[in-house]
């Protein structure tokens, strides 16, 4: 899945999170994808419903898109198992000493790239993976 369509992308997360259910083999991104709907027990009753992934999730609604927030969580994983930005392991581990609790650094994380990629819609301008990184720091050594 190198540039998948939104359809294409929510398909996966069902899919994966139905073989999970039903105990079916996996690769590992179907694997990596079902772990992650697995730490959000909110988004399971979607998933598992026939119109999941023709559901618009708008601003206007005032709820999280769930699929944004589950594909932020699986870019994380691949930025932390290549290190990539440099530093954002050893920043996320700073989250969990800080927290002590994996999922909730992850949000740590997720929350300083949802920012950066707002910024950078906004403002018409390249991702700034420097102060993405910052951030992830910041929130690592907050009291």
């Amino acid at each position: 899945m190198f540039n998948p369509s939104r359809d294409q992308a929510r398909a996966f997360f069902i899919e994966s999170w139905r073989k999970q259910r039903a105990n079916e083999s996996m690769q590992a991104m179907e694997q990596l994808v079902a772990d992650i709907v697995q730490s959000h027990p909110e988004y399971h009753a979607l998933l598992e419903s026939p119109d999941a992934a023709e559901k618009d999730f708008t601003p206007d609604d005032g709820a999280i898109n769930p699929f944004l927030h589950m594909s932020l969580h699986l870019a994380i994983e691949e930025q932390l198992a290549i290190d990539q930005p440099p530093g954002i392991k050893a920043a996320f581990e700073a989250c969990l000493a800080r927290r002590g609790n994996a999922h909730e650094a992850r949000h740590d994380v997720l929350e300083s790239l949802g920012e950066i990629i707002w910024e950078s819609q906004r403002s018409g301008t390249p991702l700034d993976a420097m102060a993405y990184l910052e951030r992830v720091k910041q929130r690592g050594s907050s009291t």
